[in-house]
């Protein structure tokens, strides 16, 4: 894909600070890191959402977001991390990717991003349940 900024870069026409690589996928620096270190994870494959990530690709995929977040946590003696994708919504670069973000306890990031909410009543969450369920 020509015009996707992610597929460049594993095509090496863009440049980008490589942390590494399996035959399935690039590990970089995020451009604009939470905290130092911040490290994307993308399949080579130009793919847009996780459920355009064929089962067959799974393994490959999330055994390498495993290993860099290894390697962030101990390169960085990071007390932990934390490991997200979007899709879609808030994607910078529609390209599937994860981030892996090493953590340090008082860093001041507080859970999640965004506001939480709560269901109004039981009945309201069996119901989102059932829905969910039965898409499932």
């Amino acid at each position: 894909m020509a015009e996707c900024v992610f597929c460049g870069i594993v095509a090496g026409e863009v440049p980008a600070f490589v942390v590494g690589s399996t035959a399935e996928c690039v590990a970089f620096l995020d451009t604009r890191p939470v905290f130092k270190g911040h490290t994307l994870v993308v399949p080579r494959a130009h793919l847009v959402v996780l459920s355009d990530l064929p089962a067959s690709g799974l393994s490959g995929y999330f055994g390498f977001v495993q290993a860099v977040d290894r390697a962030v946590q101990s390169a960085l003696s990071a007390g932990g991390s934390f490991v997200a994708l979007n899709n879609r919504v808030s994607q910078s670069v529609p390209h599937l990717h994860t981030h892996v973000v090493p953590r340090t306890k008082g860093d001041g990031l507080r859970g999640f991003f965004w506001p939480r909410t709560k269901y109004a009543s039981d009945d309201e969450a069996r119901d989102y349940a059932k829905r969910i369920g039965s898409a499932l």
